[in-house]
């Protein structure tokens, strides 16, 4: 285990090999340079792309050299495409331009296509490539280089307030599903030199682009290499959302808990960058997942370090304490009612025997009926229409809460456990994460049904076992508190100002450890001074 960790922790040396056009050569197949007849290559692409609604051709000429244009009208602006065509077509011809060989047409580019991104096309697969990458293509006849303008579209979702982690205070703009914007809103917050982004295209099928974004000068270049690493040695049909990504390259599969930090803001990509982390941006999804995570991440909030740092420590502790509620508050009370009578107040425990008297099942049939019933209705919320999806979801609670305890089914007291449970579980920051609590709550209710206070002890002590088991990336998932780091408690469980937070994390190994080291604290002037 110690060697594998070193391997993490030290730069390995791995030849970045970019993901190519390459890859889109048949198995067993070779590179086919383009044919001088440009009714051969037209065959040729009518073979690939043909059969497809949205695949466009059109001709064009340059003196005397006839040609043709593609393009997929999904892909492409259309505006653009007539406007560089059009406006090509007749600035070549008043200037009488001529085509002979390849460095004519590439003077051509350098004289008429200035202002647009274009690259020279030598092969078959790269034509299709560029093509399904939203470029248009231009084919002269007589000559073997095509060229392909990135004319893609610029169609997407605009920049909204992120849904899964809102703030009150603190920056309101989210990512979307077009990756350029993504890495746009990264580049706004960090304007640093050192920033970089590394493209990789996964999915056999999909050919999904992937950016794996770092800070240079300060990642770790073992945990960076063994993240490329691991993206390119994903063997995919399709990829489609970062969620996807998280479960080829995570650590461990059998477990609930996630290893991969996903987030829908900004700011908190960028702050996890500043720290020495790894961002994944993926083409079509508005979450970005950040790399290596340890549990502590999962109880921050980027609203933390925007309020004061007393108010942001207390609300950090909530955070703990309804982790805690949410994974053994109902196991806790079936033990004590099952098996540890002696543990509640008398005045308390005749009221629950009085609330409990007309209810026909035992106290674990009770938890449990309860527990699926507010599963259910948390499912329910989520996926019927925004229109009624709440109305379903709290009227229902309600109502099926009231009428259970009418009708004696549960008891009243049972009703307040698992609303107080469902309340607690909405605290944590980040939803894949309190989802982790939903399951394992219904593995501590079983233990504490058969063996009380025993099972629950039993049930943390596993827990804790299995946490301590788990790795992101080499990185031990309960740092810094096990392996204990004392330099890092500084932003665990309280956190201190942000003038005292001048390291980054001792567990990440960074080249730069020191993040702030002129950052003092704010004092006031001498008195008798008002400069």
């Amino acid at each position: 285990m110690f060697k594998w960790i070193k391997k993490i922790f030290f730069p390995l040396r791995i030849q970045k090999k970019q993901s190519t056009p390459d890859e889109l050569i048949p198995e067993g197949g070779t590179k086919k340079i383009l044919n001088q007849d440009i009714q051969h290559i037209r065959t040729e692409m009518k073979k690939v792309l043909g059969r497809s609604a949205d695949y466009k051709e059109g001709e064009w000429q340059i003196g005397e050299k006839k040609g043709f244009f593609l393009y997929l009208d999904s892909m492409t602006d259309s505006k653009e495409i007539k406007d560089v065509i059009t406006k090509t077509l007749s600035d070549s011809s008043a200037k009488q331009f001529q085509v002979r060989d390849k460095e004519d047409l590439k003077n051509f580019c350098r004289e008429f296509f200035t202002a647009s991104t274009y690259q020279m096309v030598s092969y078959e697969h790269e034509l299709v490539w560029q093509i399904l990458n939203g470029s248009i293509v231009l084919v002269l006849e007589g000559i073997e280089e095509a060229i392909a303008i990135d004319l893609k579209t610029s169609e997407s979702r605009s920049i909204a307030e992120p849904t899964t982690q809102t703030v009150v205070r603190g920056p309101k703009d989210g990512f979307v599903e077009s990756i350029m914007v993504n890495v746009s809103l990264i580049r706004r917050r960090i304007k640093n030199p050192h920033l970089k982004f590394e493209s990789f295209h996964i999915g056999k099928d999909t050919r999904t682009t992937v950016y794996v974004a770092y800070i240079d000068n300060i990642v770790n270049l073992g945990i960076r290499d063994e993240v490329i690493k691991r993206i390119k040695d994903i063997k995919a049909s399709a990829i489609f959302e970062s969620g996807n990504i998280e479960e080829y390259i995570a650590d461990k599969s059998f477990t609930p808990f996630p290893l991969a930090y996903n987030t829908e803001r900004p700011d908190l990509v960028a702050w996890h960058l500043l720290e020495g982390k790894v961002a994944i941006i993926l083409d079509g999804s508005p979450f970005v997942l950040t790399v290596p995570v340890t549990i502590v991440d999962f109880f921050e909030s980027s609203e933390d370090y925007y309020e004061s740092f007393m108010i942001g420590s207390f609300v950090r502790l909530i955070r703990y304490l309804s982790f805690l509620v949410a994974l053994i508050m109902p196991s806790f009370y079936l033990a004590i009612t099952s098996y540890h009578h002696e543990l509640i107040p008398t005045k308390l425990l005749l009221g629950i025997i009085a609330q409990r008297e007309g209810v026909p099942f035992p106290a674990v049939v009770e938890v449990i009926l309860m527990e699926i019933t507010l599963e259910i209705l948390r499912e329910a919320g989520v996926r019927m229409p925004r229109a009624v999806g709440q109305t379903v979801s709290i009227v229902g609670a309600l109502v099926i809460g009231q009428s259970a305890v009418e009708a004696g089914i549960v008891s009243s007291i049972m009703v307040i456990i698992v609303a107080v449970t469902a309340i607690a579980n909405f605290v944590s920051p980040v939803y894949s994460f309190a989802s982790a609590s939903r399951v394992l709550r219904f593995i501590m209710i079983l233990l504490s049904a058969s063996f009380g206070l025993y099972g629950v002890l039993i049930g943390l002590i596993a827990l804790v076992a299995h946490l301590s088991s788990l790795r992101s990336f080499g990185v031990p998932y309960l740092a810094p508190v096990a392996p204990f780091v004392w330099e890092d408690q500084n932003d665990v469980f309280i956190r201190f100002p942000i003038w005292g937070m001048k390291k980054r994390p001792r567990y990440l190994d960074t080249q730069a450890p020191i993040k702030q080291s002129d950052a003092k604290s704010p004092t006031p002037p001498p008195e008798g001074d008002p400069s």
